[in-house]
C-alpha cells in the first residue's frame, strides 16, 4: 500500500510540475524552487510528465498546406468536414496527429450548448482521440455506440470507446450490448429484435454528428487482430473485392456494402443517413489508402480527418 500511495504521490508531483511548465510558462530552475526540489529531479518530473501522458498537446496554429489539402478535399468530394493534419515520415504511430484533431473536433460538438445525439464507432484510433478529450460536463447531450462492446469470445471489447468516453463525458450514454459479428443473419434480427437494443438502434439512427474509424482488409486488420473473422474469411473477403470497412460493414473498392454472408451477420447499427448527419472518418496510414478512398467516393463518409500524406493520395486518385 505504502509503495502504491508512494506511486501516486510521485504521478501529483510530475503533474504539478507538468502545469507549471506548460501551462504557467515557469522554467525548470522556477519549477524547482516552487516545489523545494533541485533542477534534475523537476525535470525528470516534466519528463514524467509527458511519458504519463499526463500532458496533451494541441497546436492551434493552422499549417497553410494542411487548410490548402482540406479546402481541395472538401470540394473534390462534397465532404461536409476536413480536417488534415501534417505526416510524420518517420513516425510510426497510427494515432499520433489525427487523435488529437479528432479530440478537437468531437469537443466542438460537445461544447454545444443545443442538445445533440453523438454517434461513434470503435477501433484503435478513436479509442486514442477520446483518451485526448477533457473532463466535459454537458448532461443535454446523448452519445450512443454504432458497435458492440462484446469481444468474440465474450469478454468486453477492448477498443469499444463508448466506456472510455463515459469516464470523462457526463452525459447520457447508450452502449450496443452486442458482438461487432454474430452467427447467421437470423440471429441478428433476434438480437435487434430485443427492446434494449432496438433502442439503442432508434437513438443512433438519428445522431446529429457521427465519429467512425476506417478499417483496412488484410490478415493484420482489426477485423483479424480482434478475433472476428478468420484469415481464411478475411482472404477471401479481398476475394470478392472487399477494399475496408467501418463498424464491420464492409464495402467494395467503389464504397458500396457487400452484398456478402459477413455483412449479414453484423451486428452493429447501420451508418446515421450521410444527408441528415455529419458521419466523421477517423484514419490515417498507407496500409488504409484503399479504404479511405472506398469510403470517400462512396459516402459512407461525408467527414475525414486525417494526414497529409493520404490527402495527397486521394487527391491523386
Amino acid at each position: 500500500m505504502a509503495k502504491k500511495l508512494d506511486s501516486q504521490g510521485r504521478l501529483d508531483d510530475a503533474a504539478r510540475a507538468g502545469w507549471l511548465y506548460y501551462v504557467a510558462g515557469r522554467t525548470q530552475d522556477e519549477i524547482a524552487v516552487a516545489m523545494g526540489i533541485s533542477r534534475q529531479s523537476a525535470q525528470r518530473l516534466v519528463s514524467l510528465a509527458v511519458a504519463e501522458r499526463l500532458i496533451k498537446v494541441r497546436l492551434d496554429h493552422p499549417i497553410a498546406a494542411c487548410l490548402e489539402y482540406a479546402a481541395a478535399l472538401r470540394e473534390k468530394f462534397n465532404l461536409r468536414h476536413v480536417d488534415v493534419v501534417p505526416s510524420d515520415p518517420d513516425g510510426t504511430s497510427s494515432t499520433i496527429g489525427i487523435a488529437q484533431a479528432g479530440a478537437a473536433e468531437i469537443e466542438r460538438w460537445l461544447r454545444r450548448s443545443d442538445p445533440i445525439v453523438l454517434a461513434i464507432g470503435t477501433g484503435r484510433t478513436l479509442k486514442a482521440a477520446v483518451d485526448q478529450l477533457p473532463a466535459i460536463e454537458c448532461l443535454q447531450h446523448r452519445v450512443v455506440s454504432l458497435t458492440g462492446n462484446i469481444g468474440p469470445d465474450g469478454s468486453a471489447a477492448y477498443y469499444n470507446v463508448i466506456f472510455s468516453m463515459a469516464d470523462v463525458i457526463k452525459a447520457r450514454h447508450f452502449p450496443m450490448p452486442l458482438p461487432v459479428l454474430v452467427s447467421s443473419a437470423g440471429e441478428r434480427e433476434l438480437l435487434h429484435a430485443q427492446a434494449l437494443v432496438r433502442s439503442t438502434l432508434d437513438i443512433s439512427a438519428q445522431a446529429d454528428v457521427t465519429f467512425v474509424g476506417i478499417g483496412e482488409m488484410g490478415i493484420e486488420a482489426p477485423l483479424c487482430l480482434d478475433g472476428f473473422l478468420e484469415k481464411d474469411e478475411m482472404l477471401a473477403l479481398m476475394k470478392r473485392g472487399a477494399a475496408g470497412e467501418i463498424c464491420g460493414w464492409v464495402f467494395d473498392g467503389e464504397g458500396k456494402l457487400m452484398p456478402d454472408d459477413v455483412n449479414d451477420r453484423v451486428a452493429s447499427a447501420p451508418l446515421p443517413s450521410r444527408d441528415t448527419s455529419s458521419v466523421i472518418g477517423i484514419a490515417k496510414g498507407r496500409r488504409k489508402f484503399e479504404a479511405i478512398k472506398a469510403a470517400v467516393v462512396g459516402r459512407q463518409i461525408n467527414g475525414l480527418i486525417t494526414d497529409e500524406a493520404v490527402a495527397e493520395f486521394l487527391l491523386r486518385a
